[in-house]
């Protein structure tokens, strides 16, 4: 299964005087099983684009193709648009509000009229796949729980719907650092394991570079550029323009790079460029001695 979006048009208040266009001739295309990060500032029209997706708007032209659907048609019902793609947004903790945990990410699966044992199977398997235990916290209140467990449940509850895309809109934002790194090890395995497209939108450069397969840059609700990350990442001018910014790994490397340490340019994870560093220090210290 693959995303087509073609000449994709949104138009706030048309013929009014408080008429703005949302997104502008907007395409690309996502193909099966990848992560997708997307990135721009407040009021690129990255809300405007996701809502698009999700089938919460319907553009003023253009059409958009999950599959072999045409999510922009009229005649396409709404249940199955959300049985295909998921939306998670932001801060979906405040959502929760059923007595138990169990019972909160069963809500999605009950709407979808499935039986009683589908639903629990569902249910076991989405708490486990966001990395908390069932038997540990399926009859807990959910606002017992820390921020970070309450994010994973919240996002468990969509994950049950078993949809085909996972829409998620700054999975990390308000975390501390250790839920946050919890968080985004969780996106990479649930993407893993489920196999299916991943829309990843965040401010946060470092976790875009990390998990994405392609990035899309929008700006005033036109798309930029879109490749991988080493693609994107490497034109900074083009970033900055819209107020954008590399990765801070991008720039420590490009500084290593001016003071005659020798690190790849293509490197987007600490990690890797620990490697890199700890090699060349390696060598150097051989070649002294």
């Amino acid at each position: 299964m693959s995303i087509q979006v073609t000449n994709l048009t949104h138009i706030y208040e048309p013929g009014l005087p408080t008429e703005s266009v949302a997104l502008a001739d907007v395409s690309f295309s996502i193909e099966d099983g990848q992560m997708v990060g997307i990135i721009g500032h407040t009021g690129s029209g990255k809300s405007t684009l996701l809502q698009h997706l999700n089938g919460l708007l319907k553009p003023t032209s253009g059409r958009i193709f999950i599959g072999d659907i045409d999510i922009t048609s009229p005649e396409v019902s709404m249940v199955e648009i959300r049985k295909r793609i998921g939306l998670v947004f932001q801060y979906p903790e405040y959502q929760l509000f059923e007595e138990t945990v169990a019972k909160d990410v069963a809500f999605g699966p009950k709407n979808l009229g499935l039986d009683e044992e589908e639903i629990q199977r569902r249910v076991e398997s989405a708490i486990k796949l966001v990395g908390l235990s069932y038997e540990q916290v399926a009859e807990k209140s959910p606002f017992e729980l820390s921020g970070g467990q309450k994010r994973r449940v919240a996002i468990a509850g969509v994950i049950a719907m078993e949809p085909e895309v996972l829409i998620l809109d700054e999975p990390t934002a308000g975390l501390d650092p250790k839920a946050h790194k919890d968080v985004l090890k969780m996106i990479e395995e649930v993407h893993r394991a489920t196999g299916n497209i991943t829309i990843l939108v965040s401010h946060n450069m470092a976790d875009i570079a990390y998990l994405s397969d392609q990035v899309i840059v929008i700006d005033s609700g036109k798309l930029v550029t879109m490749g991988t990350p080493r693609q994107v990442f490497s034109q900074r001018e083009k970033l900055e323009a819209v107020g954008l910014s590399a990765p801070p790994i991008t720039q420590l490397t490009e500084e290593l790079r001016s003071r005659g340490i020798v690190v790849s340019e293509t490197i987007l994870s600490v990690d890797t460029a620990a490697e890199e560093i700890a090699a060349w220090l390696k060598k150097n210290l051989e070649d002294k001695t």
